[in-house]
């Protein structure tokens, strides 16, 4: 789903109102695991957001779909909050409402997000590397990695954390070799 500027706005007021209600009955926590699973479903599935995002399926229908998909363990108040987006027509926002909660639960619990680009799947202890080197950057109590692999970089790490980019790869030494040698 596109993060422009018009959905940041509608989705941001929804995101605080789902936190409102989250830290008011104390399931903040809980909700991050559901809003998690519920975004791994979406972006695995493009039928089910094709299903969310066709204006021409009853919110009835999207609803029992809804039901359908959520676990037991899934709590009743995250469940009604859906069945609220359904009915409000914001359902096809769904992607971007969890995206923006997750970002205010980081923010409550001072965790940062660290996108981890490498060229090979990272072991334990290199995230483990990446987590500490990240908290001595920002200062922060938690680290949690978003890794993607991208075998263009050949070897080595992309680090990004907020707007502040470590380009440790091996394309990016090349890249800076191949300036200074320019220059």
């Amino acid at each position: 789903m596109a993060n422009n500027t018009a959905t940041a706005a509608v989705s941001r007021p929804y995101a605080e109102a789902l936190m409102s209600i989250a830290q008011s009955n104390n399931v903040a926590d809980k909700f991050d695991s559901d809003v998690r699973s519920l975004l791994n479903l979406i972006k695995e599935s493009q039928p089910l957001q094709n299903f969310f995002a066709n204006p021409f399926i009853s919110g009835e229908d999207k609803k029992g779909v809804i039901s359908k998909i959520l676990t037991d363990e899934t709590n009743a108040i995250f469940r009604n909050f859906l069945m609220l987006l359904v009915d409000r027509r914001r359902i096809t926002l769904v992607e971007d409402i969890a995206q923006e909660y997750l970002a205010k639960l980081r923010e409550l619990n001072q965790t940062v997000l660290a996108e981890v680009i490498s060229a090979v799947p990272l072991t334990d202890e290199q995230q483990q590397t990446i987590k500490e080197k990240v908290k001595s950057m920002t200062d922060a109590r938690e680290v949690e990695l978003d890794s993607t692999i991208d075998s263009d970089i050949i070897g080595g790490v992309i680090i990004k954390v907020g707007s502040q980019v470590v380009d440790s790869s091996l394309r990016g030494q090349l890249r800076r070799l191949s300036l200074s040698l320019k220059g």
